[in-house]
């Protein structure tokens, strides 16, 4: 491959690789924020034992599970990034 374009490549996949670090900060922050209501619900279902609290737990434990899912996703295609652009780099170093 030429250099110019696994440079483009190595261009494109840093962007790529800031985008989604950025999106990790975010959901990281997000799912910090649904669990905290998720705990907060799970106790006032404890506490009260009444089905609209049982709903209100039930819909902040899926709403904080969604988030972890997706940041779970998100962590791995950083890992998916970084090992792409160890690869891009290597071909820089070999051409």
């Amino acid at each position: 491959m030429r250099r110019s374009a696994i440079e483009r490549k190595l261009r494109d996949n840093t962007d790529e690789l800031k985008r989604a670090h950025e999106d990790l900060r975010v959901s990281t922050e997000q799912l910090e924020q649904l669990t905290s209501e998720a705990d907060e619900a799970r106790v006032r279902n404890l506490v009260s034992e009444t089905p609209l609290a049982e709903q209100s737990f039930q819909e902040a434990s899926r709403h904080a599970e969604t988030m972890r899912r997706h940041h779970t996703e998100l962590q791995q295609r950083i890992e998916v990034l970084e090992t792409q652009q160890d690869l891009l780099l290597d071909q820089m170093s070999e051409s």
